[in-house]
């Protein structure tokens, strides 16, 4: 696809083009619909990077330095700066987008139970561990939390 410079683009055509996309997005209704059209909307590399972007407004909004995004990331000082910009001077569009993704997050990880960190060699560990040895007081132990 080629690249188009916004500036030579004329005031009328730049809000035809945005208003068709706005009104694209905000009729889809699930988020597989979203998901579809994005994705024949977008190459990967472009969703890439708007995900990118999200995650470092996500973590910027979290309090977490510029330091540590950069090198969790692989991301630019430049980046994370321009979306930082986007924070304080934007349209509240970010902060919208992650408030909604964590509790979608939250809602569809709140079905897996969590992971159990137990203490190496401990007994919770070594059930973890070997589950076969454990059948029959894992069973026992089932048994007596139904009743």
């Amino acid at each position: 696809m080629s690249r188009v410079n916004a500036r030579h683009v004329d005031s009328d055509s730049k809000m035809k083009y945005l208003d068709l996309l706005w009104t694209s997005i905000a009729q889809l209704e699930t988020r597989d619909e979203v998901k579809s059209f994005l994705k024949d909307l977008l190459s990967q590399s472009e969703a890439i990077m708007l995900a990118r972007r999200i995650e470092i407004a996500r973590r910027l909004l979290e309090g977490q330095s510029y330091r540590k995004i950069i090198a969790d990331l692989k991301v630019g000082m430049d980046t994370v700066n321009k979306v930082q910009g986007w924070l304080t001077a934007g349209f509240g569009g970010y902060e919208k987008a992650v408030s909604g993704f964590q509790k979608e997050l939250d809602r569809r990880f709140s079905k897996f139970p969590k992971a159990n960190k137990s203490v190496p060699y401990s007994f919770s560990w070594m059930k973890q561990k070997y589950p076969l040895q454990f059948l029959l007081f894992n069973l026992i132990s089932e048994k007596n939390v139904k009743k």
